[in-house]
Order: C-alpha cells, then sequence, then structure tokens
C-alpha cells in the first residue's frame, strides 16, 4: 500500500526531520505514529498526504509515486476543517462537489468516479453515523464529537482507501472519544481501510495501532516499531494486554522527552 523508501525531508534552514527514512504499510493496516512534541509526526502525515515533498527518497501509494495529494487519500484534521457557514450536509457534500468540479481526471478525481451516487453516499454515511438529526445545523451547533463524525463522514463519502487522521479525538471529552476510538476500528475492518493516526497519547495509540511508529528526536532514520495486533477487539482497553502495552510503549517515551 505505502513504500516509504530513503525519505528525507528538511524545513527551509533547518536540519532535516527525517534522514534516509524507510517504512511499509500493508493495506488495510491500522498505524499509529507516536513521539514527543516537535519530533515529526505531523510532518510525516503531511508528507503521506501529498501536502509536502521529500527533499530527497520517494514515497510510493499503490505502486504509484506520490506527486501531490491523490483522491483516494483522506485526511482529518484536529479542528476538523468544517464550513462555520454550511451545515452538517453541505459539509459533507463538499468533497463530492469538489470532484465533480475537476471531474474524473485521475488526479483530482478518481477515473471511475460518477457523481450520480454523491447524494446517495452523502445520505449513507449522515444515516450511518447517526448525523441525519442534525442535518441542517451548523458546526456552531453540535457538540464536539458531532463535528468530528461530519469530518469523517465528509471523508468517507469519498470512498478513501487510505485515511490519515492528525490527532483527530484530542480535544474530545472521554466517553465521546471511546466511542468514535471504537467507530473507526469498525469502519476501517468494513471499507479495509488503511488508517495512519497521528497521537500524542500513549493510551489512543495502544487503542487505535495494531501497529505503532514511534518516532525520536529528529532527524529520524530508523524508527521503533511495535506490533500492538489486539488492538480493535471488543473491551480490549479493559484487558491485561492493553495495560501491558501502555507499560510498553511508556518505556519506549520516557528517553526521548
Amino acid at each position: 500500500m505505502i513504500a516509504v523508501s530513503a525519505l528525507t525531508f528538511a524545513y527551509a534552514d533547518q536540519p532535516p526531520v527525517f534522514e534516509a527514512l524507510s517504512w511499509h504499510v500493508e493495506t488495510g493496516d491500522a498505524w499509529a505514529v507516536l513521539g514527543p512534541s516537535g519530533c515529526g509526526k505531523t510532518t510525516l502525515l503531511y508528507l503521506l498526504a501529498g501536502l509536502l515533498e521529500p527533499t530527497e527518497g520517494s514515497i510510493r501509494i499503490g505502486g504509484q509515486e506520490l506527486d501531490g495529494p491523490r483522491p483516494r487519500t483522506g485526511l482529518i484534521l484536529q479542528d476538523y476543517g468544517l464550513l462555520p457557514w454550511a451545515t452538517a450536509r453541505r459539509n459533507v457534500e463538499l468533497g463530492i462537489e469538489i470532484r465533480r468540479f475537476y471531474g474524473p481526471d485521475g488526479k483530482h478525481a478518481p477515473v471511475e468516479e460518477t457523481a450520480v451516487n454523491g447524494p446517495a453516499r452523502v445520505s449513507y454515511w449522515l444515516e450511518r453515523l447517526t448525523l441525519q438529526p442534525h442535518a441542517d445545523k451548523y458546526p456552531g451547533q453540535l457538540s464536539g464529537g458531532q463535528r468530528q463524525r461530519v469530518a469523517i463522514a465528509r471523508t468517507l463519502a469519498l470512498e478513501p482507501d487510505l485515511l490519515l487522521m492528525d490527532e483527530p479525538f484530542s480535544s474530545l471529552d472521554a466517553p465521546t472519544r471511546e466511542s468514535l476510538q471504537t467507530l473507526t476500528h469498525k469502519l476501517r475492518r468494513e471499507a479495509r481501510l488503511t488508517t495512519i493516526i497521528v497521537t500524542h497519547s500513549i493510551e489512543e495509540a495502544a487503542i487505535l495501532g495494531q501497529k505503532i511508529v514511534i518516532l525520536g528526536r529528529p532527524p529520524n532514520r530508523k524508527p521503533t516499531i511495535v506490533e500492538n495486533p489486539e488492538a480493535g477487539r471488543p473491551d480490549y482497553r479493559h484487558q491485561s494486554t492493553y495495560f501491558r502495552m501502555i507499560k510498553r510503549l511508556r518505556r519506549y517515551l520516557e528517553p526521548l522527552q
């Protein structure tokens, strides 16, 4: 699915964030990216989204070298990215309308994309994420969890194969956060989505990442990868293996602080 090869990236007049980094992600994997502030977590996500370009090396997704944002990649940001003057329904429709503007050119919209089922997809995801009763409300009238569901619905209506999330649940209360974490795993399994989620929370990484990549202080050359195959199982957060995983991740992170 994703092949990162000898990736080097540096901001202008700054030392490298990544230096000759290689990393491989299989289709359907659930990854969490964990590390201290300033380690390059969000930078890595933006590189995978095609919003930043490597200084050296390459990123290939689905066998194609990445040279900019791709239509099958969904990106959900921490602040949701909703238009405050548009209703929940209009916000969900936004991505499909942008694709319709460009047409199926294979760069901005998939060649096989058909606009006729756009409204049906919007209605499906509003219903699927229990947003139908709130479809005509504006973001300011929605709770944080509802706004995040709108952002998720807008992204999934585009039928992505790769979902990138940048600390998507950090501002939510604990019950809402846990509910959306469970929903993320469920949607990933249903659609066989590949998910990569950046988080600063050890507990969230243990819940969301069946594989966890730990970044250290730049430059990152060979990150630590931790296998966490039980993530996503029912009641995992109440199992002893979950608490052991948290302790293990904390041991990795303590020297990096």
